[in-house]
């Protein structure tokens, strides 16, 4: 489906928000800018999932306006907490999500937005594993918002615009922001650099999954969860969180001043997932009393920055008419074997240079 498509269906109390792949099921009334600021603040989700739908849009009229609702949300962002989850295939990332945000609603009473962000089909660009899927319970709620994104090849796993969707589901009010990566465990510091507090969920029996992604993604973690600690699997999983917390010790003090930590949890009975949002809470208590918590805020956000910059100036370059003159013809030369890459991608620059002066 195109990313132009502006629509998005409406969503009732207890239905997600609609994935880039529902766009164009029903087409609606095009709402002004001052609707969707609107509705955004008065958290209305149909109008915040349709925002969603914007800033993923890669049409430049859609991207002015999307620029304009996030720059007004801005003031209204920032009070959440935002937790990264990641982990390796299998160790039921999901599942822990799901039963996370039904605590977090059902015991503390306060809203949660999941961005889950889902590998890209490489035919169609839209969500594969369609998390809302494995979600149901916590999508029954209406205090609930989860917005299936697809990662469309992005490193780490994260969607083009996660950092965007967050700023406005925290306008939209919602207090407790959970990214779940596509668990790739390669260059998982793409969420690292958005959130606050990254989680690690594995489980019993993955050693070697553990080895491969010590000096990775276990690194970054600031806890380690063993989830499916539950019937015959306890022990073993009681047995894999020391060998995470032992590992542990191995990484350098971090920056914020947090021991990392592990734990066992299992989204089956729900045992230990009290324990996990409480080292999410202790975690950020300590953070923002000795000053890190804003700090890595504003970092992230100058790293933003950048981003923007590169993706800017990537687009402007491909965008050129004196490059898409040129650069089909190169490819093909490139493909044949007549010249090399370097070459090829030298000429195209120096065209783009001396048209740009």
């Amino acid at each position: 489906m195109a990313d132009s498509d502006q629509s998005a269906l409406h969503v009732r109390p207890g239905c997600v928000a609609p994935e880039p792949s529902q766009r164009g099921a029903r087409r609606q009334r095009i709402l002004s800018h001052r609707q969707y600021i609107d509705g955004i603040l008065h958290g209305d989700r149909t109008i915040l999932a349709r925002a969603i739908t914007l800033i993923e849009s890669s049409r430049e009229a859609d991207r002015n306006l999307a620029e304009q609702i996030v720059e007004d949300c801005l003031p209204h962002s920032g009070n959440s907490i935002r937790a990264g989850v990641t982990g390796v295939p299998g160790a039921g990332k999901s599942s822990v999500i799901e039963v996370l945000g039904t605590y977090l609603i059902g015991e503390l009473g306060q809203k949660v937005a999941v961005l889950a962000i889902d590998p890209s089909s490489q035919i169609s660009g839209g969500s594969i594993l369609g998390d809302k899927t494995r979600m149901s319970s916590l999508a029954s709620t209406d205090m609930a918002f989860i917005r299936p994104s697809p990662s469309r090849g992005s490193l780490g796993g994260v969607a083009q615009r996660t950092r965007e969707a967050m700023l406005l589901c925290e306008a939209a009010g919602y207090r407790n922001i959970l990214v779940e990566t596509v668990g790739v465990g390669q260059s998982e510091t793409a969420v690292h650099d958005m959130v606050d507090f990254f989680l690690l969920i594995t489980l019993a029996g993955a050693g070697d999954e553990l080895q491969g992604m010590k000096r990775g993604v276990m690194e970054l973690a600031d806890l380690v969860a063993v989830n499916k600690a539950d019937g015959t699997n306890l022990k073993a999983a009681e047995r894999a969180r020391g060998e995470a917390q032992n590992a542990l010790h191995y990484f350098p003090v971090t920056q914020s001043g947090w021991t990392p930590r592990a734990l066992t949890c299992s989204a089956q009975t729900g045992m230990g997932i009290s324990a996990l949002w409480n080292c999410v809470l202790e975690y950020t208590a300590m953070t923002k009393a000795n000053g890190w918590f804003g700090l890595a805020r504003r970092n992230q956000t100058q790293k933003w920055m950048h981003e923007i910059i590169r993706d800017g100036l990537k687009h402007r370059f491909e965008s050129h008419p004196a490059i898409k003159a040129r650069m089909e013809k190169l490819e093909q030369e490139v493909l044949e074997g007549h010249t090399t890459s370097f070459r090829a991608a030298r000429e195209l620059l120096e065209t783009y240079s001396d048209f740009d002066r």
